[in-house]
């Protein structure tokens, strides 16, 4: 499978306290192994900070990847979490629909980069 950070499909992360995300962003730490991720959703958290999650700890596997206690799948593989899956299908028809909110990408970058997440100047 590929690199963690260029699969286009939907991810979940399965955290070790038992909680479940799909992540809507994702980005590689700039000064360590791991990564930041951002839920579905965070824009409308208050504060936004909340949905977003910094994972630090060599990135293991080809998919599914381990991260520290996160473990990091396909959504949908084998059946798994219907629930997620159609709370991302919901996420992707709210995209459909222009993503009204949503912050532009240059702000979801400074926002990532504010975190500690590495951001290709592309």
């Amino acid at each position: 499978m590929a690199d963690l950070f260029s699969v286009t499909a939907p991810r979940l992360v399965r955290r070790g306290d038992g909680a479940r995300h799909v992540m809507a962003e994702c980005f590689p730490l700039v000064d360590a192994p791991g990564l930041v991720y951002f839920e579905l959703y965070w824009h409308l958290q208050r504060p936004a900070t909340r949905a977003i999650h910094v994972v630090s700890g060599e990135i293991r596997g080809d998919g599914p990847w381990k991260v520290a206690d996160c473990i990091v799948t396909i959504l949908g593989c084998q059946g798994t979490d219907p629930d997620l899956a159609e709370s991302y299908a919901e996420w992707q028809e709210y995209f459909q629909q222009g993503a009204p909110g949503y912050p532009e990408r240059e702000a979801i970058c400074a926002l990532a980069r504010s975190v500690g997440a590495q951001i290709d100047r592309r």
